[in-house]
């Protein structure tokens, strides 16, 4: 039997009727369950749930045990970034289109919830990264990723110049449209789209994979995940370049000079019902083949 007695919801910002349907069932399912329910504003709003029940994300990743995100990979993203600090568990809900992270399917909640409510899970940790940005002026801004950072181009006219350095050590300069730095969960995100490679989500590496370059031999390096990775924006290009965090824009100075990323300090801990099978995943969203039958001999 597991110990998660106070369950978290948050929900997908979305009016459609199969995320009110989706919310209601997981409900019903979980106080049927005798389990002490808490609420985001969104979430709560659609199920009407009493007020002393509905919290902000911060009170929810101190009083419950496990969180249900009921949405696609951009709200469990969303998710990942509140309760990472806190530690809490994460299983999604999947009403996306991709589901990469959240795959549990709204017709198998009440087996696959009272599966993982049972105990019967396999936990996945994730690395996240941390950016802080500095910019002319002193001080910083700091932001978290599951997927990646980016640093790119506002004006989609130009390219920008930007520096690599890892631990350190000058790495390249590049004339580009800017440079995602992925972990393995994002690398079957926008670095996916770039040419990176996909990384098992286990690995703890990172993917630094540029945005169409204008030479064709920068490609994708991937180095070890606790890199210090340092991109240093040309003095011509500061203001115009932004920073984005999981496809968010950071808060940053008006004229970034350096984006420093290293590995965040705590993980996003995923909740998959037993069985959870990385591959099979990959060959439904990426339309992959399937086994080739066997030759009889």
């Amino acid at each position: 039997m597991s110990n998660f007695k106070t369950i978290g919801i948050i929900g997908k910002q979305d009016e459609a009727p199969k995320v009110w349907e989706t919310l209601d069932r997981l409900v019903r399912c979980l106080r049927a369950s005798r389990r002490e329910v808490f609420f985001d504003d969104v979430s709560g709003a659609k199920v009407a749930a009493p007020k002393e029940c509905i919290v902000g994300l911060r009170e929810m990743g101190r009083c419950c045990s496990l969180v249900v995100v009921v949405g696609g990979d951009g709200t469990l993203l969303h998710a990942a970034r509140a309760m990472a600090e806190f530690q809490v568990p994460l299983v999604g809900i999947n009403l996306g289109r991709l589901g990469f992270l959240a795959d549990v399917l709204p017709q198998e909640i009440e087996t696959r919830v009272e599966q993982i409510l049972a105990g019967e899970y396999q936990e996945e940790p994730r690395h996240m990264l941390e950016a802080r940005i500095s910019g002319e002026e002193p001080g910083e801004d700091h932001c978290l990723a599951l997927n990646e950072v980016v640093v790119h181009r506002r004006n989609p006219a130009r390219v920008i110049e930007l520096e690599t350095y890892i631990e350190g050590v000058f790495v390249n300069a590049q004339r580009s449209d800017g440079i995602i730095v992925a972990t393995p969960t994002g690398s079957t995100a926008y670095a996916l789209s770039g040419g990176g490679p996909l990384l098992h989500p286990t690995l703890d590496v990172l993917a630094v994979v540029p945005i169409c370059p204008h030479t064709l031999s920068n490609r994708p390096l991937v180095v070890a995940g606790d890199s210090h990775i340092e991109i240093r924006i040309g003095d011509q290009d500061r203001d115009q370049v932004k920073v984005t965090c999981d496809g968010l824009t950071a808060s940053h100075p008006e004229s970034p000079a350096r984006v420093f990323i290293d590995q965040a300090p705590w993980p996003t801990r995923l909740l998959y019902p037993k069985g959870h099978d990385h591959y099979k995943i990959l060959r439904a969203k990426l339309g992959w083949g399937g086994p080739l039958p066997c030759q009889s001999s």
